[in-house]
């Protein structure tokens, strides 16, 4: 598999909600191909810290255009790690605080910095070998891309993976907070209307409720061989 996926350097996306393993399921996966990783919610989370840093209102549309002109953000791949830079400062420790994660999704839903960050993310598919995760990478940012998953989970799930994380973090959220947080997240991300969160046409959904991240892995491994 890992030397089929080589001779043909892909763009595969993986779209879905927040708690549905994205991230980690991205990771594991770019490891079985010897792929690339992107983590384009690390995008418009950085957007989000220097808004909160500048104290800039991100309901205010001048203010964050006037920001966003102002604002240079660097992305490095380096394998199965994104490392954000925003003004040359490595921002990426910072990216899932409280702070950042409760403004993000407002920033997200945002036209103007949707469209601008669009550009940046396309240029990480321009060679192929990657694997990329969001909520409009197989609708919007690319979607020509060779495969698409669409990742779901039911929400009790989503709300104890996430719980579980913010523990590992060092905060101190409850689950209700967290589910609320979630629910809150998914209306803000089905409703918007530029690249709302649906799945692409032609993606493979997969549900990883009660499946391991391996097993999803496994599940995609087969998908993209079929398509080789």
């Amino acid at each position: 598999m890992k030397a089929s996926a080589q001779t043909r350097r892909l763009v595969i996306t993986i779209d879905g909600p927040a708690g549905a393993g994205k991230s980690t399921t991205a990771r594991a996966l770019a490891t079985q191909l010897g792929y690339i990783y992107l983590d384009t919610g690390a995008l418009y989370r950085a957007v989000a810290w220097k808004a909160n840093t500048a104290g800039v209102d991100c309901s205010d549309t001048i203010a964050m255009k006037n920001l966003l002109q102002h604002m240079d953000l660097h992305v490095t791949l380096e394998d199965t790690t994104t490392r954000t830079l925003v003004d040359s400062q490595d921002v990426t420790p910072y990216l899932r605080t409280p702070e950042v994660t409760r403004i993000a999704s407002t920033v997200a839903a945002m036209p103007e910095v949707r469209e601008w960050l669009l550009p940046i993310q396309q240029r990480f598919g321009q060679t192929g070998g990657i694997v990329v995760e969001g909520r409009d990478m197989g609708t919007r940012v690319f979607p020509n891309a060779d495969v698409k998953f669409f990742l779901q989970a039911d929400l009790n799930t989503r709300t104890a993976r996430r719980y579980q994380e913010s523990r590992q973090a060092g905060h101190e959220d409850n689950q209700q907070q967290i589910r609320d947080q979630i629910q809150a997240r998914d209306a803000r991300d089905q409703s918007r209307n530029i690249a709302p969160l649906i799945p692409a046409t032609d993606a493979v959904m997969i549900d990883s409720s009660s499946r391991s991240v391996e097993e999803v892995v496994a599940t995609m491994l087969e998908s993209i061989s079929a398509r080789l």
